[in-house]
């Protein structure tokens, strides 16, 4: 680690400060200031450096000092992570609460874990052992989980003495030959992918319990979707429900630059809903990077960074994770703010030229990877955009689907006339669905694939006759095309709409498969009947 320097602000503009500092790095973590705020270096000069405040900056003053510790923004990633709330820098919020009352004020905290908890550890590897970086050497339990101690990925050796029984995660629970210590949690910096050994195709679906979005738009384990919509097209209640139902192990749920009162219910539901799956709090596999409208603009930047870090180390213990982030266009409205208070070169909208690189750059740590212990784990995205007037020409929206394998298009008329989730079945797509054919056919069901086909069919036939019927009427139809109106209104209010309210808010896979079997074989003996009764009027 580098040697803390010491310098002084010689100039401020809002969140973004100059100082006089010397020999840092880019990206290089700061304390600014006589409360010693947390930011970043973001640009270097011959005679000093520009940083990034990511707390409340009011009442810096000039010549107040800045402080470098020769290490990047971190995530500290160990036991303890699970059903805690934490703001865009990870500080635990009922921590800050306990501290600073209801209005969070700038304060450091010693540990974003509890280091004094005790912890049941049961070990791996025997003395002498050989180990590696990303190896397991034991497990603590937490809540439903064993939660295996990793190795970092830059240690190696041989075990020199294994910790057993009751430890704490400021005790070293491992000491290899070379006097190196392993403790119980490790940091790493956020802007940094975690290491794996190889990076393997989607496989398998995530199921999420809705039938819109598995049957005709399945999203991919390691695959990544976007939620673009304009206001008031459930974007956040679609993410939540995914996010209490989803077929995964870990959730990561980032409210990036949302309003409180948001978030506030979401944390009110998740502490008294059960998971089906282990019959315990929601909250137990859940994770919450909370980052609302009134919080300091630029940490909001770095939520995102902070919520894929902690989704890369679940990923790395051999869980299937989800992060969903809502919404990326509030992160990109906080970069497009740091971007212009560094005057920097706009590009499209303001937004900084750099943005969809820097967005490919983050969806490109999901994925299904082989961990350096040689597990297979994941890491699934679902990103919710909100396009200015819904407008989905615009750069946050375009520069993800680049980049992203669903597009989930929210539909402001469906909105309008109350049919939840509002995706436009005529405008999404999934690039997932053919990969996921095998797995439902032998899963489930193996009409899967031949449904799926005939529901669209149905839609698409449907969207077509509604220019005639407005002409002519329903009455003017021929009954081919009446039966496909009728049935299609069926799909459209018993299949393709759920209540997130109620019992109908989760649909597996199976009873999905049911109900459009249902509707489909009327429609097919639909078109039988008519097909005979035309025949025997001609005859």
């Amino acid at each position: 680690m580098k040697k803390k320097t010491l310098g002084k602000i010689i100039s401020i503009s809002g969140a973004t400060v100059r100082t006089d500092l010397t020999g840092l790095t880019l990206f290089e973590r700061v304390s600014v200031g006589e409360h010693n705020l947390t930011g970043e270096v973001v640009r270097l000069d011959k005679d000093g450096a520009v940083l990034q405040v990511y707390e409340d900056p009011s009442g810096l003053g000039l010549n107040e000092p800045v402080q470098g510790h020769g290490v990047s923004l971190a995530t500290t990633l160990g036991p303890g992570l699970l059903s805690v709330m934490f703001d865009g820098l990870q500080r635990p919020l009922d921590a800050l609460v306990e501290k600073t009352g209801p209005f969070i004020h700038p304060i450091h905290l010693s540990s974003t874990l509890d280091l004094t908890k005790q912890w049941s550890f049961t070990p791996f590897v025997n003395r002498g052992d050989t180990v590696a970086g990303g190896v397991k050497i034991g497990y603590v339990d937490e809540g439903p989980f064993q939660h295996p101690i990793i190795i970092p990925a830059d240690k190696n050796g041989r075990v020199k003495n294994i910790a057993q029984g009751t430890i704490t995660l400021d005790e070293p629970l491992c000491e290899l030959d070379d006097g190196s210590k392993i403790f119980g949690y490790q940091s790493w910096p956020m802007r940094v992918p975690r290491p794996y050994r190889k990076k393997i195709s989607p496989q398998g679906p995530v199921v999420t319990g809705q039938r819109i979005i598995d049957f005709l738009f399945p999203l991919a384990r390691g695959g990544t979707s976007i939620i673009p919509g304009g206001f008031g097209t459930g974007k956040t209640i679609l993410e939540q429900t995914i996010a209490k139902h989803a077929d995964v192990d870990i959730v990561i749920y980032a409210g990036c630059g949302e309003r409180g009162n948001e978030m506030s219910e979401l944390i009110e539901e998740f502490l008294h809903l059960v998971d089906p799956r282990t019959n315990c709090p929601l909250m137990d596999r859940t994770v919450l990077v909370v980052n609302t409208s009134n919080m300091p603009v630029a940490a909001r930047e770095a939520s995102i960074y902070t919520a894929v870090t902690l989704g890369e180390y679940y990923r790395d213990l051999g869980f299937h994770v989800l992060l969903l982030a809502d919404s990326i266009s509030r992160w990109a409205e906080a970069l497009r703010e740091i971007s212009s208070s560094l005057e920097e070169m706009p590009g499209e909208e303001g937004y900084p030229t750099y943005l969809a690189s820097r967005l490919s750059s983050f969806v490109e740590r999901a994925g299904v990877v082989e961990t350096l212990s040689g597990d297979i784990g994941s890491l699934s995205m679902i990103l919710s955009v909100s396009p200015p007037g819904g407008d989905f020409t615009e750069p946050v929206t375009q520069a993800l689907l680049r980049t992203s394998g669903a597009f989930l298009m929210l539909d402001m008329t469906l909105a309008n006339s109350r049919h939840f989730p509002a995706i436009n079945w005529m405008q999404s797509y999934s690039l997932y669905q053919n990969i996921l054919a095998d797995y439902f056919k032998k899963n489930i069901s193996n009409d899967w694939e031949v449904l799926r086909k005939l529901c669209r069919e149905i839609m698409h036939k449907e969207e077509s006759l509604k220019e005639i019927m407005e002409i002519v009427g329903i009455e003017g139809l021929q009954e081919q095309d009446r039966l496909v109106m009728t049935v299609a209104e069926k799909i459209r209010f018993d299949f393709l709409a759920q209540n997130a309210y109620t019992a109908d808010a989760f649909c597996e896979p199976q009873k999905t498969m049911d109900i459009i079997r249902n509707i489909t074989d009327q429609y097919l003996r639909g078109q039988d009947y008519t097909a005979g009764k035309s025949e025997n009027e001609t005859l």
